[in-house]
């Protein structure tokens, strides 16, 4: 199953991406990069999460490869609660840890996404749908918090 919703309110375009039960969120930000870098990592943070990296992608390819690339950066973070709770599904799931967010500039636009990991985990056949269904209610709740403050 492959669906998609938008919703568009003045210079914010929210799509949200459905691969079968996999949600993907992303929107564009009304905010400058860096603003909106800072503004995910702070909305992780009143959520909960521990962050533990930020990191430029776009600043390794300069260093690694020596290319320029759009700015792109990783905001990874984790949520304890929410990550003993995958765990207890099923060890596995912690191969797709930890929840990560990305913001980019895509055509001059401020972009951020998030891929719904706990949906993927049961999906990849990581855990059983019954054992996720209250992991991917309350990650579910506690991201959409994040996502509406960013």
């Amino acid at each position: 199953m492959f669906e998609i919703t938008g919703l568009m309110e003045s210079n914010l375009t929210i799509v949200n991406i459905s691969y079968a039960m996999v949600d993907v969120l992303r929107k564009e930000s009304s905010y400058t990069f860096d603003e909106t870098v800072k503004r995910t990592e702070e909305a992780l943070a009143s959520e909960g999460f521990g962050l533990l990296l930020t990191k430029g992608i776009d600043e390794m390819l300069k260093l690694k490869l020596g290319i320029e690339y759009p700015r792109y950066t990783t905001i990874l973070a984790c949520a304890p609660e929410l990550a003993k709770m995958g765990l207890d599904a099923s060890k596995d799931v912690g191969t797709l840890y930890p929840c990560s967010f990305v913001v980019y500039d895509e055509d001059g636009k401020v972009m951020v996404s998030h891929t719904s990991i706990m949906r993927a985990a049961s999906e990849l056949g990581l855990a059983s749908e019954e054992a996720m269904a209250p992991v991917i209610e309350e990650t579910g709740k506690r991201v959409r918090k994040v996502w509406d403050k960013i």
